[in-house]
């Protein structure tokens, strides 16, 4: 068998892991809020509207907005709406 060749090299400290705070689906639930509409249609490009109900209904639990807000997808659409 080969010899394993490796280096080590000394550091100071480990980075930070850098992730996102976050998701990018909290703009779409946050300018429906500020809107001010009942309903709303909502198209992501690129996008299955099943696939953005699922993301966006995880956001919409993890803020706690489950009692104001809610997500169907009807003949492949995606809608948002304000619960009342």
């Amino acid at each position: 068998m080969g010899e394993l060749r490796y280096m080590l090299k000394p550091v100071e400290s480990k980075p930070r892991r850098r992730y996102r705070k976050g998701s990018k689906y909290d703009p779409i639930i946050d300018a429906f809020l500020e809107s001010g509409k009942d309903v709303v249609e909502v198209e992501v490009e690129g996008k299955n509207p099943n696939y953005v109900r699922m993301q966006l209904n995880k956001r919409i639990e993890l803020r706690g907005l489950g009692d104001k807000v809610k997500t169907s997808v009807i003949n492949n659409v995606l809608y948002l709406e304000r619960i009342r």
